[in-house]
C-alpha cells in the first residue's frame, strides 16, 4: 500500500512484527477486492516470512519505492486517477508500515484488499478475520444475554498486551475500532450466536451493518 506512511495506526501489537525467518508453522493469506466482496486468492504460507515475501510467493506482484509498497497484484493496479489501491491487514488490523517490515507468525491472517479510497481512506480494523483481532490481548465481552457473553469470552480466550472490549447489542451489526492498545467492538446478539456456531460467518467482511 503506497500511502501507508500517511496512515498512522497504533497497531504494532497486532501487526505481527518481529519474529524470525526460522519460525515454524503457517499463516494464511487472502486477496480480495471491493471491501472483501470478491475473493481472488486464499493460500497458506510459511510463518517467518514478511508480509511482502508471503504475497510475492503466491501472487504476481509489482512494487514501488524499492519494493516497499504494492502497486499491482495479479495485474490489478493501484491508480491515483481512479482512486483505487491495495490495502492490507494483519489479524484484522490495517497495516501502518510497509509490508516488507511486517513479519508473519504462525496462525496470522494476512489480508490484501483492492478498493476505492474516494470516500474512506482508512479502515483501521475489520471484523472479517474473526476471531482476530480479539485473540490478541485480553477480550472482555459485556452485555446481555449473559450466556452468550460467557460463551464468546470462553471461545476467544486470548493473551498478551492489549485489552479488547466487545459490547453485545440487539441485532446483527458488528463494527470495530481501535481504542488505545486494544480494539472496541459493537456486536449484535444475532451475529454473536452465528459466530459461536460458525466462526467464519463474517469472513472477508469489513463490518456488518
Amino acid at each position: 500500500m503506497r500511502r501507508a506512511l500517511a496512515l498512522a495506526v497504533v497497531a504494532a501489537t497486532f501487526a505481527g512484527c518481529g519474529g524470525t525467518a526460522a519460525e515454524r508453522g503457517h499463516a494464511t493469506l487472502w486477496v480480495t477486492r471491493d471491501r472483501g466482496t470478491q475473493v481472488l486468492l486464499v493460500r497458506t504460507v510459511p510463518a517467518g516470512l514478511t508480509a511482502m515475501q508471503a504475497l510475492d510467493r503466491v501472487a504476481d506482484i509489482e512494487t514501488t519505492y524499492g519494493g516497499r509498497y504494492v502497486q499491482s497484484i495479479s495485474g490489478i493496479d493501484g491508480s491515483i486517477s481512479s482512486r483505487h489501491d491495495w490495502f492490507y491487514f494483519v489479524n484484522g488490523i490495517e497495516g501502518d508500515r510497509s509490508a516488507a517490515e511486517v513479519r508473519l507468525h504462525a496462525g496470522d491472517i494476512e489480508w490484501w484488499d483492492y478498493r476505492s479510497w474516494t470516500r474512506q481512506m482508512r479502515q483501521p480494523v475489520v471484523v472479517g478475520a474473526f476471531p482476530e483481532p480479539f485473540t490478541h490481548g485480553t477480550t472482555v465481552v459485556q452485555g446481555a444475554p449473559h450466556a452468550v457473553a460467557v460463551r464468546l469470552s470462553q471461545r476467544l480466550g486470548g493473551s498478551g498486551r492489549g485489552r479488547n472490549v466487545i459490547r453485545l447489542v440487539p441485532g446483527q451489526r458488528f463494527r470495530a475500532e481501535l481504542n488505545g492498545d486494544g480494539v472496541s467492538a459493537t456486536l449484535g446478539v444475532e451475529t454473536a450466536r452465528r459466530l459461536l456456531r460458525d466462526p467464519s460467518a463474517v469472513r472477508y467482511r469489513y463490518e456488518v451493518p
